[in-house]
């Protein structure tokens, strides 16, 4: 294929599928990026956190001692780079990092640490904290405050036209991901089925969300029943993946059909919500007649896909709730160990290449409601997820990339098998706390779950 990066022609699909393609990489060069969401709160009053007076601008202005430098929409800042690395902004001032792609956990362990190193020493005097929910415990939608941010405009104005809860998933959710690389369209393909029929079991594994305006809602992953009435047109477990031939053509056909939200131009949106990339293609856009996109509008249009795993230049894993600094390491380290590694990931695939898409589909409701409670074709969730994990452990041994002291990676799984092992959720054992010790005040969460 032809690199679409350098090509002044009009796009073409097989152009498109040329830029995915680029994507493909020795395995000596895979890396891993770790990308995780936080909560920002007022400290006391647990209030949400405005961009401005001393609010969310004055926390990305102040972490630029650290090194970090501004990233401007116009006049306003709406985030950080340093090196590959990035700090963002959600639309409700959900602070994100999204993490330089790096060879190994013990690399990703440091950064994610450091970066919540950095933010709580300048948090500190704004009055800032930080929360790690997959859903905000308290906060309703018309408390949210927003973020000055063009793309938002044009979300915001577009979801409610499309979904019963795409502006909770704007608002009130926070995620932990990780991007991992691909050495060819086969192995794409092959890890894009395995991560996407997995997925549901890291919604249960991560489950943190059990909590809305203040009570319990009946799901263990709040966040990830939120997804399931978003937008169908841009969401879900994607059944064509798990057809024969599946591959980057084929995602280009998907993604030429998703409705766009806007065209970029300078540091102007443009809002098109509705319109479809083939109609832009075709130069059928109203809003701009005649003008044909280019590869940087289709990069754009790419990250407005939200799949359970999303396909770019790379595979994102989108499938978890945040949570403490011990699981936002151990995402990573389970899909890595699975993917990163052929045995694992046949292993991987052996767990889950009988099961229906309608089984699949039932996953994934389950996992949001109940987490590893129930069962995928007569197996326990449970047992499914105590292989998942073994076999992303056996995965990181073989990788072999220890630190300092000698260890492997396989220690940033810990967490997940207790959790495994048990059948417990971290969401179920907030629900205890719930229920208990917090005597059904959820505020108490600020308290004792914050960074």
């Amino acid at each position: 294929m032809a690199s679409a990066a350098v090509d002044d022609r009009p796009l073409t699909a097989e152009m498109l599928a040329a830029h995915l393609a680029e994507g493909c990489k020795p395995e000596s060069q895979f890396r891993v990026g770790a990308e995780h969401e936080k909560f920002v709160f007022r400290a006391g009053s647990h209030a949400p956190v405005p961009y401005e007076p001393q609010g969310i601008k004055a926390l990305l202005e102040r972490l630029m001692q650290f090194g970090w430098q501004g990233v401007y929409e116009g006049e306003t800042l709406i985030a950080l780079e340093r090196g590959k690395a990035n700090v963002s902004l959600e639309p409700a001032g959900q602070f994100e990092l999204s993490g330089a792609p790096l060879e190994t956990m013990h690399e990703i362990s440091t950064e994610t640490a450091g970066h919540l190193d950095e933010v709580k020493t300048v948090a500190g005097s704004l009055g800032i904290g930080f929360l790690a929910l997959g859903f905000t415990p308290d906060l309703t939608r018309e408390r949210s405050p927003i973020m000055p941010k063009g793309r938002y405009v044009i979300m915001r104005r577009y979801m409610p036209l499309v979904g019963g809860q795409g502006l909770d998933m704007m608002l009130r959710t926070c995620t932990v991901q990780a991007n991992l690389d691909f050495s060819s369209e086969a192995d794409m393909a092959h890890k894009f089925r395995t991560s996407l029929a997995l997925q549901p079991l890291a919604t249960a594994l991560f489950a943190n969300s059990p909590f809305k305006e203040g009570k319990p809602t009946g799901f263990v992953s709040t966040r990830a029943n939120v997804w399931t009435d978003t937008d169908p047109d841009r969401t879900g477990l994607l059944r064509f993946v798990f057809e024969d031939g599946f591959g980057f053509e084929r995602y280009v056909q998907y993604a030429l059909d998703v409705p766009m939200y806007f065209v970029k131009r300078g540091h102007k949106y443009i809002d098109v919500a509705g319109r479809s990339f083939r109609q832009f293609m075709a130069g059928e856009l109203p809003e701009l007649p005649g003008e044909k996109p280019t590869i940087k509008d289709w990069s754009d249009h790419l990250t407005t896909l939200f799949p359970e795993v999303r396909l770019k230049q790379y595979l994102e894993m989108r499938g978890a709730d945040t949570g403490p600094l011990s699981r936002l390491v151990a995402l990573p380290a389970l899909w890595t160990g699975i993917l990163y590694d052929k045995a694992a990931l046949d292993a991987a695939w052996d767990l889950c290449k009988g099961w229906s898409a309608e089984s699949r589909e039932k996953l994934r409701g389950d996992a949001a409601r109940t987490g590893m409670k129930g069962a995928i074709e007569g197996r326990p969730i449970r047992d499914v997820a105590v292989d998942m994990v073994a076999i992303a452990k056996e995965g990181l041994k073989r990788r072999a990339r220890l630190d300092a002291s000698g260890a492997d990676e396989t220690g940033y799984l810990a967490e997940l098998e207790e959790i495994a092992d048990s059948g417990i959720t971290p969401a179920e054992g907030l629900l205890d706390l719930y229920n208990g010790p917090w005597q059904g005040d959820v505020s108490r969460a600020y308290d004792d779950l914050a960074y």
